[in-house]
């Protein structure tokens, strides 16, 4: 037995050395350590560490319905639309670094939408290139996908270079919906800003911003090529009273120019804003200076067309002229009357620089004149400026406005906006006397019948009011069920014009008797002195 049981130890010893030695000449795989996302709490909820470096990072993103209602006057020229959809994805991505200057941050915006309809497909996004329309038999201009960097900007110890928000705004239709209370708001536009910070609250920024977000056509009263986008001068006869260019042998005016009013991208914006930010709110004057331009006569024609031969007319030199706003605004924080109210107040005033004041913002911009609805019974203008065609210089317009929009929580999950703001516009009496009175035949020659030009609609000064209010319903948290409604009206500043909605195309040939226009065939056409609209929005929205 002693035997026995010693060979059996001896063996299992010696399988063991065996496969002790199998085993160390096996290669030993170890297995990577997991790393975990960490969450980084020194920028707020939502940040997490990317993993392997020290960047903090949020993504975030929005889910939009809307529908709206808009009045409309007309069913012809591709008009007749009253209702519009939009369903819109946002995605939101936040990047920051702490280093030795402070905070590197990288922040990038992309909105993307299918807009249907009339006032929720936007001319002015298409204007800006920011959308594209469809072109079927029932879905031209009718369909639009919108996609759109909205964001796209770095910041770095006072620097802020990229796509961003115009360091001008300050209220920016904060508490609305629909968004086009009259004011300035461009959220996107290219720029290179320095913020300084001073200490208890105060800072001041100067920006250089991309001039293309903020330009308005100059005035033209006729196309060559590029419809709103060229000036055309007329001369007729020699009872004709508008600028001569061409004449014949006898001295009586034969001729006509085109200027090209298209301006180029050749100087940014300069804005200027100090602020300062407390417990009971923030304040901001901002200032910016915007420049003006446009090209020479590109043809001189004959009234039979033919070209006039290069040098054998002297037009004038446009020259370059410089817009300017200047804009205050107050924002009151309101927890006395309920946790979240807050008041903004707002006022800015400009001179050839109308996207600086959002004269435009309800009806619409980057285009020289729109009317408020379909079928408005008359155009708004909203030119920066009108060459004057004897000296070729340029006659700025003015305009201003005013905001004040109340946030009001009734409750925790309910709230309420009112909105309110008024608006002028105005242009020299140069640029009414040489073009706001002229009228044209079928054949683009003016008709200036004494009297029949205080009828025209061009470059007529106006005012506009637009006001409204909302409710919102956040039953949990990030997300609102909420319906807007907003009343807009153009007032004509002095006499009449021409009611387009109730005489499409009409066009006075003469006055009567009493002073008022009369067709080609003698019948009375009829007038008004404002045009008025209202639309209203619901949405439902999440942010995440």
């Amino acid at each position: 037995m002693k035997l026995v049981k010693s060979l059996l130890l001896g063996s299992a010893a010696g399988l063991t050395v065996v496969a002790g030695a199998h085993a160390a000449d096996l290669p030993i795989k170890k297995a990577a350590p997991v790393e975990y996302v960490r969450v980084c709490s020194a920028y707020g909820a939502g940040f997490f560490f990317i993993p392997g470096t020290d960047t903090c990072m949020r993504v975030s993103g929005r889910a939009r319905f809307e529908a709206g209602y808009s009045q409309g006057y007309s069913r012809s020229s591709n008009n007749g639309d009253l209702m519009g959809y939009q369903g819109l994805g946002r995605l939101n991505i936040d990047a920051r670094t702490q280093t030795a200057y402070g905070t590197l941050r990288a922040f990038v915006r992309f909105d993307m939408s299918s807009r249907t309809g009339a006032y929720l497909k936007s001319g002015t996004q298409e204007r800006i290139a920011r959308a594209y329309t469809a072109t079927g038999v029932d879905t031209f201009s009718r369909a639009q996908q919108f996609v759109n960097v909205d964001k796209a900007f770095i910041q770095f110890a006072g620097l802020t270079a990229g796509r961003a928000a115009s360091f001008y705004d300050f209220y920016a239709h904060d508490f609305e919906i629909i968004g086009t209370s009259l004011g300035s708001d461009v959220a996107s536009t290219n720029l290179l800003a320095y913020t300084a910070t001073f200490g208890q609250g105060f800072s001041a920024t100067i920006s250089v911003e991309d001039p293309i977000f903020r330009k308005t056509p100059l005035f033209g009263t006729a196309t060559a090529g590029n419809a709103a986008s060229q000036f055309q001068i007329f001369t007729a006869a020699s009872a004709n009273l508008t600028p001569v260019l061409v004449n014949n042998a006898a001295g009586v005016p034969i001729g006509e120019a085109f200027y090209d009013v298209r301006q180029a991208s050749r100087m940014p914006d300069f804005v200027g804003a100090l602020r300062y930010d407390a417990a009971w709110g923030s304040a901001q004057l901002s200032a910016a200076v915007h420049e003006l331009n446009a090209g020479n006569a590109s043809t001189v024609l004959t009234f039979g067309g033919a070209t006039i031969a290069p040098g054998s007319v002297v037009t004038p030199r446009i020259g370059t002229e410089y817009g300017w706003a200047v804009q205050g605004g107050l924002k009151f924080n309101l927890p006395f009357i309920a946790p979240g109210d807050s008041l903004y107040l707002q006022g800015s005033y400009g001179e050839g620089a109308q996207l600086y004041t959002g004269y435009s913002s309800y009806i619409g911009g980057y285009t020289v004149s729109a009317g408020n609805t379909q079928g408005a019974p008359f155009p708004t203008f909203f030119a920066d400026a009108a060459v004057n065609p004897i000296t070729g210089k340029m006659e700025l317009s003015t305009s201003w406005t005013v905001v004040g929009s109340y946030l009001h929580y009734w409750a925790p999950e309910w709230r309420s906006a009112l909105i309110g703001s008024y608006g002028e516009m105005s242009f020299g009496k140069t640029s009414r006397a040489l073009l706001g009175g002229l009228n044209f035949n079928g054949l683009g020659n003016p008709v200036n019948s004494p009297g029949v030009s205080l009828f025209s609609a061009s470059l007529r000064d106006t005012s506009q009011l637009v006001a409204g209010a909302s409710i919102i319903w956040s039953p949990v948290k990030d997300l609102d069920i909420g319906v807007e409604g907003l009343y807009n009206r153009v007032d004509i500043k002095n006499g009449r014009v021409i009611d387009q909605n109730k005489a499409p195309g009409g066009v006075a040939a003469a006055v009567n008797a009493a002073g008022l226009p009369v067709a080609a065939n003698g019948a009375l056409l009829p007038t008004t002195n404002y045009a008025d609209t209202f639309q209203v929005r619901m949405r439902v929205q999440r942010d995440f």
